[in-house]
């Protein structure tokens, strides 16, 4: 093992040791140390960061690239003086898109749509009723709402349990009586459509091992159609709204 994958596995550690789950910085930097280890450099220099920086993806993804490489570069500094930062402004910033904010009337109309999807006996449409509404009221992020499980949802106490969010933590989320009231309703229809399963909402099987691929078209009007938007309160909802998720028969 090269000395720099070396310091690397120590940095990587370190950041998660700290909270942060940091796999997409720990993947691109391992990928950073094999440009490296193939031109047999243990130190970085400004010039070998911006090679790779550059070699691949386009401009809006170099930025996040250094801004890698400049954070282990400058760790590194502290214990080899050799070690070359690069500068910050070496390519352009990241362009991000403007959010597109959902109103209340389009929220509604959203919710509105879902109740409409065939087939007209199937749960498939308070499914995503019951998921956009969630996450709209809750201000949930979708993954959180996907991974809630039945003893994370408190009817009685009103209240969600949202587990491993950020930095691994977990949180409390309390629940409006209309909210705990349509969760309610949808328990029940869930429980009469299949035998009784941990999970909630999105998963009907009573293994919770599914594939499910989530396409509502709605009327709602929007600056983006066809792309992801991120709305108040944590929704995330587009006209061409898509999903893909795979949930792990091995988790509880």
């Amino acid at each position: 093992m090269s000395r720099l994958r070396t310091a690397l596995n120590r940095y990587v550690g370190m950041r998660q040791g700290l909270g942060y789950k940091y796999d997409g910085p720990a993947r691109r930097l391992s990928a950073f140390v094999t440009f490296m280890e193939a031109r047999g450099a243990e130190t970085i220099t400004s010039d070998l960061a911006m090679q790779w920086v550059t070699s691949m993806g386009r401009q809006p993804s170099w930025s996040i690239r250094l801004a890698d490489v400049r954070c282990f570069a400058q760790h590194l500094s502290h214990f080899d003086l050799l070690t070359e930062v690069p500068p910050s402004d070496a390519v352009p910033p990241a362009r991000r898109t403007k959010p597109y904010i959902y109103s209340d009337i389009e929220i509604q109309a959203l919710l509105a749509a879902a109740l409409s999807l065939p087939p007209a006996n199937a749960l498939r449409r308070w499914t995503y009723h019951c998921l956009f509404g969630l996450i709209a009221v809750a201000g949930l992020r979708h993954s959180e709402a996907l991974g809630l499980l039945r003893a994370d949802v408190d009817l009685e106490q009103g209240v969600l349990t949202i587990r491993e969010t950020k930095f691994g933590k977990s949180r409390l989320v309390p629940l409006h009586a209309t909210t705990i009231a349509v969760l309610t309703n949808y328990a029940a229809r869930r429980d009469a459509h299949a035998a009784a399963c941990r999970a909630v909402p999105i998963s009907s099987s009573p293994n919770r091992a599914a594939d499910c691929c989530i396409n509502t078209c709605t009327g709602c009007s929007g600056d983006y159609p066809g792309k992801l938007v991120y709305g108040r309160r944590g929704i995330a909802v587009a006209r061409g709204f898509t999903i893909f998720v795979t949930v792990s028969p091995s988790k509880p």
